[in-house]
């Protein structure tokens, strides 16, 4: 039966004859999704015609309105009818009869129904006063009658709607907050309401409403199949329960899959999540726009009195190559080519969780429209990037679905496509499989003090349940799948081992804490043959408890905490067996010791500049190696302050340190002396790098005490404003226990920021202790530092003397 015949047949039979024709074209399996919404209102619109029609005979200016979902011709099988009984007061008794004449039928059928009667006056005076009410007829639609009275009732709501923009768009965007306080985010709940949850009908509906204000618009790629999905799933949902409900319960899952022919309720909540992951970064970026125009518009008047008219120019400040601010965004560069940077798109993600800015829509659009593909394996760039995304704690979660929703995430990771949008089905998890593994890697970065590597930390923690998109243990899977991605991100061969072994063990510490007897020596022994290092185990003991504060209230507690760090002291005690051999020292290179030689013979700092790049893997043919920046040869003669002299000018030049040693080089024996050889690998945060010759003179006036740089740096850090960025977890400085016979070796890990190696240098020089070594490292966004001391004599600082060395390192951190 077409949509003609059901028609005909509701108007021929009357109320029973819609009933009837309504069952019908419910029970029609060759049509649902829109085609079956709109010839539910087809048909609706019909049999209310024929009630209006019947009922106001003899009546003018009257017209019936439907407005809501109804207005927008969307009826699914249990939704209410919200009608509107639109007259102009010129008959109020006439249009009471007739609003019995057409209520009634609906209460008789059963039906739900949102009923008013109002003259325009009355419903513009109501829209003022309720917004639900003034969204309902944005919505207005015109089914019987005076078509004029609805069509000035719709011009003269936009109108109003438009007009009051400013100061509705808020209170409606406060409106879809405390919903999603009170619902929850539909993309991760399993048993979700389709309308009120955050991501949900509503939110699509408030989408609409922003858009006819005209002052702002959602992204349109994908947001009308997003909101079909739903509203086929809330038809399927109320043809298989028989009622108007909204939440998709948990015993009704399958059933509703089943009649949208999915293959199960795990593949239904995927495409509901997928939807609503759709409308909730729609709406993100279009509040985020909202205020930025409510903003611009507040301030311009100001400006413009302020400089004589004109449009003010928006301000820009760098951020990281290719990368700037601006209106609160992180965006591109009027400079940056994305179809020649394949790193852009994690350098701007970077960029912007570490400023605590969300990353601009058109930007992100951009970089996924040309960007290249990033080689196999990553540059080094790329690795860091990526680790310093994800160390930026709560930040990086808003970084990352901006990614996410243009299909950047998936191209760098292909193998993210199997969990994305996967949901869990255990009442301990709170989050789908993918927000699990971002959770984990925010929480994480809380605990990057405690480990020597927070960059294998930050990586295990993104990558420890990837394999719960594979069938069997997604520990053995996500082994395998690690190795493959790390391999590609460019870590060499141990690193890959190590993040390997995090995957496959990654629930192996709180499993054995909680089940097995700790005081069976077997135990012990086989995590610790599982574990392997020391190392490792540090690691392991950070992303188990990451792994369970990210997925919900329920699986971290402090009697678990207790268990597993009992475990973790006894395999501690297993690993650590005997003594290792003190290293061999490594003899200088021809190089270093012609620059050593040079410095003692001229009295000054002798500088060398060279690209240097990383050796390949000893099985894979080099014929690309990968660039890491630019080696820095300093040679000086043995001072006090070299250590913050050198990086205060580094900092002062806005060179980033990624790793950095320092050591005492004794001449040979036919040069009476001693010179500090420091062999520096630095990156330009931005632009181009400086000559040597400019770095040597201002490293010569910082030796002799011309160049104030604690001076100039805080002048620089005064002159720009200060960003909200991240909240770092605070600088932890510890002395390491029997780390080595000859020194003290005082570890230093805190979040790199310009000038961190200059204040740690004059820190240690205030103590009055002499720098044997140092071994710096800068893994993201984090720095973890060695430094071997040693006393005026050359000996090993006293246990009370080490540890007060320590806590003014870390006070002169924390100031």
């Amino acid at each position: 039966m077409t949509s003609t015949d059901v028609r005909a047949e509701a108007e021929d039979s009357g109320p029973s004859g819609y009933a009837a024709a309504r069952l019908r074209l419910l029970q029609e399996g060759a049509r649902s999704g829109p085609p079956r919404r709109t010839a539910l209102a087809e048909l609706t619109d019909d049999w209310l015609t024929g009630l209006f029609t019947a009922g106001s005979e003899g009546l003018r200016g009257v017209s019936l309105v439907a407005v809501g979902g109804y207005g927008r011709g969307e009826l699914s099988p249990r939704s209410d009818l919200d009608l509107l009984l639109l007259h102009d007061g010129s008959d109020p008794g006439g249009v009471a009869a007739l609003a019995d004449r057409v209520w009634y039928p609906v209460w008789d059928l059963g039906l739900a129904l949102d009923h008013s009667v109002r003259t325009s006056a009355e419903a513009r005076k109501t829209a003022g006063e309720d917004l639900k009410v003034q969204l309902g007829l944005l919505d207005a639609r015109h089914i019987a009658g005076d078509l004029g009275l609805t069509a000035g009732l719709r011009t003269a709501v936009l109108a109003d709607w438009r007009n009051q923009a400013p100061k509705r768009l808020p209170e409606l965007q406060e409106l879809c907050a405390e919903r999603a306080e009170r619902q929850g985010e539909l993309q991760y709940l399993l048993e979700p309401d389709l309308k009120e949850a955050r991501g949900g009908l509503r939110d699509a509906t408030a989408l609409r409403a922003v858009a006819a204000s005209w002052l702002a618009d959602a992204p349109r790629e994908g947001l009308a199949d997003a909101r079909r999905r739903l509203l086929d799933v809330r038809d399927a949902l109320h043809l298989t329960t028989g009622r108007a409900t909204d939440r998709l319960s948990l015993q009704e899952q399958d059933q509703v899959a089943a009649e949208l022919g999915l293959l199960d309720a795990d593949t239904l909540l995927r495409q509901v999540y997928e939807s609503a992951r759709v409308i909730s970064y729609a709406s993100d970026v279009t509040w985020r726009e909202v205020g930025r125009v409510l903003r611009s518009r507040a301030v311009r008047p100001r400006l413009r009195a302020m400089l004589g008219g004109g449009k003010p120019v928006a301000e820009r400040s760098p951020l990281a190559e290719g990368v700037v601010e601006q209106d609160g965004e992180a965006v591109l560069a009027r400079a940056a080519r994305p179809e020649r940077d394949p790193v852009l798109p994690l350098r701007a993600a970077a960029a912007a969780a570490q400023a605590g800015i969300p990353l601009s829509l058109h930007a992100v659009r951009r970089m996924a429209a040309v960007a290249r593909p990033l080689p196999t394996p990553w540059p080094a760039e790329a690795r860091e990037q990526l680790v310093t995304l994800l160390g930026s704690g709560r930040p990086t979660i808003e970084v990352w679905e901006a990614l996410e929703a243009e299909g950047l995430i998936t191209r760098l990771l292909p193998d993210w496509e199997r969990v994305r949008c996967r949901p869990q089905r255990n009442a301990v998890h709170i989050w789908t499989v993918d927000r699990h593994l971002i959770e984990t890697a925010v929480r994480a970065s809380e605990l990057t003090r405690r480990v020597g590597r927070p960059d294998l930390l930050l990586v295990a923690s993104l990558l420890h349940d990837i394999g719960k998109g594979w069938p069997g243990d997604h520990s053995v899977a996500g082994e395998i799948i690690a190795r493959d991605v790390a391999a590609r991100i460019g870590f060499d061969r141990t690193d890959v081992g190590v993040l390997a072994t995090l995957v496959r063990h990654h629930l192996l510490l709180v499993d054995t804490a909680t089940r097995r007897d700790l005081e069976d020596p077997a135990t012990v022994r086989s995590v610790a043959e599982a574990v392997g290092s020391q190392g490792t185990l540090e690691l392991l003991h950070a992303l188990t408890e990451a792994d369970a504060l990210a997925t919900g209230p329920a699986a971290w507690s402090s009697w678990r905490g207790s268990l597993v760090a009992d475990l973790v002291k006894r395999v501690s005690a297993v690993l650590a067996g005997d003594d290792p051999e003190e290293p061999e020292a490594v003899p200088p290179t021809a190089e270093q010791e012609r620059l050593a030689i040079e410095a003692f013979r001229t009295g000054g700092p002798v500088l060398a500049l060279r690209a240097q790049t990383e050796p390949a893997d000893a099985d894979t043919p080099a014929d690309d190696p990968e660039p890491l920046g630019v080696e820095l040869l300093i040679a000086v003669p043995d001072q006090p302050g070299v250590l913050p002299a050198v990086a205060g000018v580094l900092a002062m030049h806005r060179l980033t340190v990624r790793t950095a040693g320092l050591r005492a080089l004794d001449l040979p024996e036919e040069v009476q002396g001693s010179v500090l050889l420091l062999d520096w690998r630095v990156a330009a945060e931005y632009g181009s790098l400086p000559q040597a010759a400019r770095l040597r003179a201002d490293l010569v006036r910082a030796l002799d005490g011309s160049l104030d740089i604690a001076t100039r740096l805080a002048e620089r850090d005064a002159a720009y404003p200060r960003r909200r960025g991240t909240v770092a977890p605070p600088p932890r400085v510890t002395v390491a226990p029997a780390a080595s016979r000859h020194a003290t070796v005082i570890e230093v890990r805190a979040h790199d920021a310009p000038g961190l190696l200059h204040r740690l240098g004059r820190a240690l020089e205030d103590a009055e202790v002499r720098v044997r070594s140092m071994h710096v490292s800068t893994l993201g966004a984090n720095a973890v530092d060695a430094f071997y001391v040693t006393g005026t004599k050359g000996a090993p600082l006293p246990g009370e003397e080490a540890a007060a060395v320590a806590r003014a390192l870390e006070e002169a951190l924390r100031a």
